[in-house]
């Protein structure tokens, strides 16, 4: 069924309730937004000739138009390509070409940034910019009824990060988005009469694809002023609006619960903080808890298998009373209700509870396949369950726990090294506010362990110290045989870790000490 069904019925059924904010004033109501809709599905279809199954790109910062533009694009029976705002030109240059996106739609602040698109993309006919005069212009007053899809037709196609080589788009069809969806309800978050979702985060990743079930309860959705992650701006939405949701990244909870320690904000209204896309430490998420209470709830996800692998409930996190609370609070929880997980050896073959391997995963909300990669789209399919990439291990009560990336795998003298467990030790230490741990080229063992620590304000941690720490809490051969104080660690626009960039710096450092 096509998604914007979802918009149409919440605009019949609900039609005064306020579907779209930006700050604390509201910008239109579900009748208003589905009304913007059909008329941007019309636009698209009959004025601008488009036709089933074109693809659009959103390369826009977080704006209301974002919604009733996606939602516009599905109406029509069109394919999104959501794009992240904060890549460079020719990062969307790709993007859009290898979609072959027929049109681009981006927010006033990027248009300088895109205007020569079209003449860099062949088959990209126009860049538009929402709230100028030609965007009003578009909305006239035709409407297209909502257009059916099948369950396997193509909405979103999510481009990767690239961290490894160029991104690939991550096929991801309306069968898949409803599913994720009613796994939201399931596994995830309830969501009231009165609820809220805030886009703190970009809409073009996990912020944009729970917008999906907030339309179908027909729950208002609140863009900042600021149009980006701004704490005390959270905190004072949350109070407004209360019953307030949103997604946020690791690196974003760890700015909330800092600012929420300092200054004691009003929490009333701030339902739930739910956070995924990258690794949450044990020490991180315990303050969380201590500072913020029961608001918190983990997802493990990955745009091949959106938002939807496993999930560590709020009721998982308030339970300290279990007595396998520590390890609990340290998984990724267990898996969504319409998926298969499992953890195989390097043959597929699955490996019992306890054992270490890669996770994969199996279900009806698992993606399509690459767009225009069908070498990729086998790799990583094969036999039937998708191939995260991701090492794990699975408890006796199914509760999963990521060590790393495949590639991030540390091999020391034959023996594998986990640097997310090296990482857990050092940030025990009071005074580390963050870390990460990657291996360097050794000439007797193939690798060693080393640490990019960011120290906290005003400390002096010495490696001493945290050589003391590590030889109380691992084995000896799991300690860093060095460290690198450095002021920030370098990150993606989604807040992961770019271990890419710290090994290339080693490299660098290699080549000049060999000079």
């Amino acid at each position: 069924m096509n998604q914007a069904h979802l918009l149409a019925r919440a605009a019949r059924v609900f039609p005064f309730r306020p579907a779209v904010s930006r700050g604390v004033s509201v910008v239109a109501d579900y009748r208003a937004l589905a009304g913007n809709a059909a008329r941007v599905a019309y636009a698209l279809r009959h004025d601008l000739n488009l036709a089933a199954g074109d693809r659009v790109a959103l390369c826009m910062t977080n704006s209301p138009e974002y919604l009733e533009l996606l939602f516009g694009i599905w109406w029509a029976g069109l394919v999104a390509v959501p794009v992240n705002a904060k890549l460079h030109h020719k990062e969307v240059a790709y993007i859009t070409a290898h979609s072959g996106s027929r049109l681009c739609f981006t927010t006033p602040d990027l248009a300088q940034s895109l205007q020569s698109l079209p003449h860099d993309v062949e088959g990209l006919r126009r860049v538009m910019v929402v709230g100028t005069d030609e965007y009003h212009a578009m909305l006239g007053e035709q409407m297209l009824a909502v257009q059916d899809c099948e369950p396997n037709a193509l909405a979103w196609l999510f481009y990767t990060s690239g961290t490894t080589g160029r991104p690939k788009g991550v096929m991801i069809t309306h069968g898949n988005l409803m599913l994720a969806s009613l796994c939201y309800f399931s596994d995830v978050d309830g969501i009231a009469d009165g609820d809220c979702i805030l886009h703190a985060a970009p809409m073009s990743h996990g912020s944009g694809l729970y917008s999906v079930a907030h339309v179908l309860r027909a729950a208002n959705q609140i863009i900042p002023e600021s149009g980006h992650f701004d704490p005390a701006e959270i905190f004072s939405l949350a109070h407004h609006w209360r019953g307030m949701a949103l997604f946020a990244a690791p690196t974003m909870v760890h700015r909330l619960v800092a600012l929420a320690r300092r200054a004691a904000p009003p929490l009333e209204g701030l339902k739930s903080v739910i956070y995924g896309g990258g690794p949450m430490y044990l020490a991180d998420i315990r303050a969380a808890l201590e500072v913020m209470g029961n608001r918190f709830i983990q997802i493990y996800g990955q745009g091949e298998c959106p938002m939807s692998i496993t999930a560590l409930s709020r009721a998982h996190l308030s339970d300290r009373a279990h007595p396998r609370w520590q390890a609990r609070a340290a998984s990724v929880g267990v898996a969504h209700s319409a998926v298969q997980v499992r953890v195989a050896d390097a043959e597929d073959r699955g490996l019992p509870a306890g054992e270490v391997g890669e996770i994969l995963v199996r279900g009806d909300i698992v993606m399509a396949g690459y767009w225009a990669n069908p070498e990729a789209s086998a790799a990583t399919l094969r036999s039937g369950w998708l191939h995260t990439g991701d090492v794990g291990v699975l408890d006796e009560d199914g509760f999963l726990t990521l060590k790393d990336r495949t590639k991030d795998l540390i091999i020391s003298g034959g023996t594998n090294i986990y640097p997310r467990e090296v990482e857990e030790v050092l940030l025990k230490h009071p005074d580390v506010s963050e870390v990460s741990v990657v291996g360097r080229t050794h000439p007797e063992w193939g690798e060693e362990v080393l640490a990019f620590v960011v120290r906290r304000p005003g400390t002096l941690v010495s490696e001493a110290d945290l050589d003391a720490l590590c030889l109380s809490e691992i084995a000896r051969f799991k300690r860093p045989k060095a460290y690198r104080f450095i002021d920030a660690l370098p990150k993606n626009n989604y807040g992961k870790v770019l271990k890419t960039v710290l090994r290339e710096a080693l490299q660098t450092e290699n080549r000049e000490g060999d000079g």
